[in-house]
């Protein structure tokens, strides 16, 4: 028997997070040694370390394609300035900041180093791509296990609520059962 769910309100980083807590009737010593016995190793977690791990693993991912970003704007500029130096004669001078001191070089000292640099970036921006696809799974399971719903999430876009919710019903019915009711709403 499921009694409606009372909603906490916890305040992180300036914003609001509601947390669905989960009341079982009677029985709740059989749902804790249940529960206890599903999770094998882990400690049953409550729902503010839910959220907060949930919160710290969307920040990573966050962080990761920030990076990504960043790297993109580095290999777009090397290949800026290594078409340009390709038009220029390769004994002229040129200039280069390494490790905060302005070197100058010959534009045929230059280039190579240039290319081999953004060789690496994308190197580095690949394995960060990888690694952000990852985190994205694990978050995904993570969302799935503990049945983590993002405000706006469930709601219909376009063409009502209804359909939308009917087609997470049957995708609920697909995975054998209804999850509602008994998870964590994340803004």
């Amino acid at each position: 028997m499921r009694l409606p769910l009372p909603v906490k309100k916890n305040f992180h980083m300036g914003r609001v997070l509601q947390v669905h807590s989960i009341k079982m009737a009677a029985n709740s010593s059989t749902f804790s040694k249940s529960s206890s016995s599903a999770a094998g190793k882990q400690p049953a977690q409550s729902a503010e370390q839910v959220v907060a791990t949930f919160q710290r693993m969307r920040q990573e991912q966050r962080s990761m394609a920030s990076k990504a970003a960043e790297l993109e704007m580095d290999i777009n500029e090397h290949s800026l300035v290594i078409e340009t130096l390709k038009e220029v004669d390769p004994s002229r001078k040129c200039y280069r900041l390494v490790g905060g001191v302005l070197v100058e070089r010959t534009v045929k000292e230059v280039l190579p180093a240039l290319e081999n640099n953004k060789e690496q970036i994308s190197k580095a921006t690949e394995s960060i791509n990888i690694q952000m696809q990852a985190k994205g799974r694990e978050l995904t399971e993570y969302r799935e296990r503990y049945n983590i719903r993002l405000v706006g999430e469930g709601e219909g876009e376009g063409e009502g609520e209804g359909q939308g919710q009917s087609g997470a019903s049957s995708r609920d019915s697909e995975r054998g059962g209804s999850k509602s009711g008994a998870g964590v709403l994340v803004s």
